[in-house]
């Protein structure tokens, strides 16, 4: 290859020098193709040997990767000098190598148990996310962090096994504390770190959140809990009756803390911190990084480290179109793209539980299956409506950003941003609900002419030209009215009155008759048990159910 040359007009960058300061560390570098960047004032990329960027530009050249161990490559700039003869450029960088550490992807490089290591390869964790490679390594070495991760980048697992790591089994205290902005969140965290407990011996886990009596969780908490996940109220609450005592705690960590801050959570979180021993380890987790989480970190964490990642989803799953409506159409407009588009399951993001009531109203009027979610929703309500939304018995959840927060959502075929977001990180944030696990997903944002700047700033953010389209293009499939193939049937009994998935299931296909085929998702929660079954046999299973027995009892069961 000799001194071979790369020519841009603008930036160049002199491969022969490269390949002298790798001799002079008697290091041979591998060669690989990749594209130019285009290099802006002080911005200078770090070439790290296992991660090689691949930069989007028209202009490619030869580029050295060094070796596995080897150093890192880090590009200086040098201003107007001429390189070689025949060549010339205003700037060019002379890569200068550096050692790094290389960012290994297998958990097998991490100072866990092999008990740990096994169950992850049983839960199917072949490699590290992003967030997981960045922030565990800081975890299990009992540093503070800051971890700026959007939701379904794995960040519950990093922490979760994280905060295992130190946990003596032998000891019932509270050593571990994860607080949520919302219960469907903490009840998800908490789902999660059992699965990932499952090595260890006998770990215990506790969910303390709003919406319940106090009694089940006072005793709950007299037999001892390891792991305590919860919301800051009602975890707050439990310190003031002096039933939680975080006196052992090893581990504190704030999932979602801007949504926390965003609920107004700040004075329970610092009155929860100051309860807790100054030599625990911190972990803050955030999709954004507010001056509320700056406040929160200087005056409780010990010099964080600070790590950022991507939702682990990949933006070619996800296509976006943008809409300008008036306000005045802003509900036809929901309409005309779920009447267009026809998707089995769609979140429309609202601001206000006022708007979110309005679109339901709306859509519900012209034959369409919609559920709203908001944060003035007492807790047996919103179980209600996330169990339906989840076994597809409705095709679309209008929610605010607040209450969609923690939601476990299998696949998402649409979001529709019927109010574009206020800040550009949260439209990231929507969007980033559909186009999962290698499905394709589709967002739509109706913008009035007073949003133009909100449009400019996702824009700004996403560093590429938004997909603009016009309403009239969007044509009704027909079809009839957006309705579910699914219907959902509630039982008035739950985990309380000890009713299983299998007790409802064979119910439903032993004395009611109904194929095991026709029946769907079952969630059940403390007092209330949902069940999805095909539409058209829900009057057909719900008589049935209502004349025979669950579990030897006759309980009252109705068609949501």
């Amino acid at each position: 290859m000799g001194a071979r040359l790369a020519r841009d007009t603008g930036d160049s960058v002199f491969l022969g020098e490269m390949r002298r300061l790798h001799r002079e560390q008697a290091l041979l570098p591998q060669f690989h193709r990749f594209t130019v960047p285009q290099f802006h004032s002080s911005t200078v990329p770090q070439f790290h040997s296992s991660t090689v960027p691949q930069f989007q530009s028209s202009h490619s050249f030869w580029n050295c990767q060094p070796p596995r161990a080897g150093p890192a490559l880090t590009a200086r700039p040098e201003l107007s000098k001429k390189v070689a003869r025949g060549c010339y450029t205003a700037r060019h960088f002379v890569l200068q190598a550096s050692p790094v550490t290389t960012i290994a992807t297998a958990f097998n490089t991490l100072p866990l148990s092999a008990a740990m290591l096994a169950n992850l390869e049983s839960l199917g964790y072949a490699q590290m996310t992003p967030i997981q490679a960045q922030s565990l390594p800081v975890i299990l070495k009992g540093m503070d962090l800051i971890a700026q991760a959007k939701t379904g980048s794995g960040k519950t697992a990093a922490f979760g096994i994280g905060l295992l790591n130190p946990i003596n089994p032998r000891f019932f205290g509270c050593q571990a504390l994860v607080m949520c902005p919302t219960r469907e969140l903490a009840d998800q965290v908490a789902k999660e770190i059992r699965r990932l407990a499952r090595a260890e011996d006998n770990i215990k886990v506790l969910t303390l959140c709003g919406g319940v009596s106090f009694g089940p969780q006072i005793a709950s908490l007299e037999h001892g809990a390891h792991i305590i996940v919860g919301t800051p109220g009602r975890i707050q609450q439990h310190l003031r009756k002096g039933s939680l005592v975080l006196d052992g705690l090893n581990t504190l960590i704030l999932d979602e803390a801007d949504r926390m801050l965003d609920m107004g959570f700040y004075d329970a979180i610092e009155d929860i911190i100051q309860q807790t021993p100054e030599r625990r380890q911190t972990l803050l987790f955030s999709a954004t990084y507010p001056v509320g989480i700056k406040q929160l970190s200087s005056k409780f964490m010990r010099n964080p480290q600070q790590v950022k990642a991507e939702a682990f989803h990949s933006d070619a799953q996800i296509e976006q179109r943008f809409y300008e409506i008036s306000p005045e159409e802003r509900m036809d407009a929901v309409v005309k793209v779920l009447a267009h588009f026809r998707p089995a399951s769609c979140v429309a993001f609202c601001f206000t539980k006022q708007q979110v009531q309005e679109t339901v109203d709306h859509l519900t009027s012209k034959g369409i299956s919609a559920v709203g979610l908001h944060g003035d929703l007492e807790q047996r309500d919103r179980d209600q409506v996330l169990a339906m939304f989840a076994n597809r018995s409705t095709s679309v959840l209008v929610a605010t950003d607040v209450a969609a927060r923690g939601l476990d959502i299998d696949a998402l075929d649409m979001v529709i941003n019927v109010e574009l977001a206020r800040d550009s990180e949260i439209h990231i944030h929507r969007v980033g609900r559909t186009g999962r696990a290698g499905e394709k997903g589709i967002a739509i944002s109706l913008v009035a002419p007073s949003e133009a700047h909100r449009a400019q700033a996702i824009e700004q953010l996403q560093k590429s030209p938004l997909s603009w389209d016009q309403l009239d293009n969007l044509k009704s499939q027909g079809g009839g009215p957006l309705l579910p193939a699914m219907s959902t049937l509630c039982i008035g009994a739950g985990r309380k009155d000890k009713v299983r998935p299998g007790d409802i299931l064979g119910a439903l296909t032993g004395e009611a008759g109904i194929p095991g085929t026709q029946v769907g998702k079952i969630a059940i929660f403390d007092f209330q048990a949902y069940v999805a079954v095909e539409r058209g046999i829900a009057k057909q299973a719900l008589q049935r159910l209502n004349d025979g027995k669950i579990k030897g009892r006759s309980l009252r069961v109705r068609i949501l």
